[in-house]
């Protein structure tokens, strides 16, 4: 195999070639959906987000009674299991449509849910309202996109441990000591504009002592019990089904694309994952159209269904295309899954600088480097 190499940092040899060809950027294929139909997709509405936030922390709540209830003892496992979960997987979607402000029609219940949401994931706010935008403008471009998870070759290992934070968390708190010292990475300032550096200063020195000061309670108080409900530990017991959902967005699938088609993907999912998951699962349907609300998206689905690849029937099936995936890229790093389309979809159009072209055995090859 000729050898392949990508850089993945925003500063490097792969983020000034995507400015160079236009993969920055650039203009992404959408479906048309005529305006009056796209106007009422898109219409904020307060009610679904209260309920579900209501229902959201009524779970958190009792599931955290179970836990103190049966604190000392096993009974206390299956509670902090399913506390975990809302805690550190479930705050994943709300922070993510709260980052949109599509959620709420009113702003500061975005604002509140965002502040509180980035604070269960060990997210700082002010670096991931930048962040993100970047992720949708230039999704799985190398060197543009901040938030690749899996990249050519896989690092399997990292894959795997990060399901219980190990990664995420550890890089989070090192980054907070660097911004509470003033300075931010040459990667950041890449997206960040000059005027909210302070702003990250400030939050980064707050979240420090609220994570200090929870340890400190737990040594006053003799107990763990308070690390269970708040800071590092449920963003680290709890991350595994966020980071399983997570995964199924783009894993395994093409870079340098201007077509979310290629490298974004929907999983059907049951009502209860749907619900931890705020309709991310309809993955396509929110990179093409990202100021349609979560609970748009299902209606976004069955206008643009006729338009997209046959979605994955389930998380099962998803993983099967993702693991088979990741491994074969551990060999032939070039490769990638090739999602076809329906009859009825208008084609691809990878353009002169795409890394996929179509492959009628059902795969994706990256020519060139």
């Amino acid at each position: 195999m000729a050898s392949f190499h990508r850089d993945y940092s925003l500063t490097g040899s792969d983020a000034q070639r995507a400015v160079a060809i236009g993969l920055a950027n650039a203009e992404w294929y959408r479906p048309e959906i005529p305006r009056p139909q796209l106007k009422e997709l898109m219409r904020r509405r307060n009610g679904p987000a209260i309920r579900d936030t209501v229902a959201w922390f009524a779970l958190l709540a009792a599931t955290g009674y179970g836990g103190h209830l049966f604190w000392g003892g096993w009974g206390s496992v299956p509670f902090f299991i399913l506390y975990g979960v809302l805690y550190g997987s479930a705050s994943d979607s709300r922070w993510h449509e709260s980052s949109h402000g599509t959620a709420f029609a009113t702003g500061w219940m975005n604002d509140v849910v965002y502040q509180v949401a980035s604070f269960m994931m060990m997210r700082e706010p002010t670096i991931w309202r930048w962040s993100h935008p970047r992720h949708h403008t230039d999704t799985l471009i190398v060197g543009r996109d901040p938030e690749i998870v899996t990249t050519r070759p896989p690092n399997i290992f990292t894959v795997l441990v990060d399901l219980i934070g190990l990664i995420g968390v550890p890089k989070t708190l090192s980054k907070l000591v660097i911004h509470a010292s003033g300075r931010l990475e040459a990667a950041e300032k890449n997206f960040v504009p000059e005027d909210e550096w302070r702003k990250i200063c400030v939050e980064a020195r707050i979240l420090l002592a609220i994570h200090v000061g929870l340890f400190a309670v737990a040594f006053y108080l003799g107990s763990w019990l308070p690390v269970m409900y708040a800071g590092c530990f449920p963003t680290m017991y709890g991350a595994w089904l966020g980071h399983l959902f997570g995964l199924t967005q783009h894993a395994g699938l093409a870079e340098n694309v201007l077509d979310h088609r290629l490298n974004s993907r929907t999983v059907y999912m049951n009502p209860v994952f749907r619900f931890l998951y705020w309709n991310m699962n309809y993955h396509v349907e929110h990179h093409m159209f990202p100021m349609v609300p979560y609970h748009a998206l299902p209606r976004l689905h069955e206008m643009v269904r006729t338009d997209l690849p046959k979605p994955c029937g389930g998380m099962i099936e998803a993983y099967g295309e993702i693991i088979t995936a990741l491994i074969r890229q551990l060999k032939e790093p070039r490769w990638s899954v090739w999602r076809a389309l329906p009859d009825s979809a208008r084609p691809y159009q990878p353009g002169p600088h795409s890394d996929a072209i179509p492959d009628p055995r059902g795969s994706a090859l990256a020519p060139g480097r």
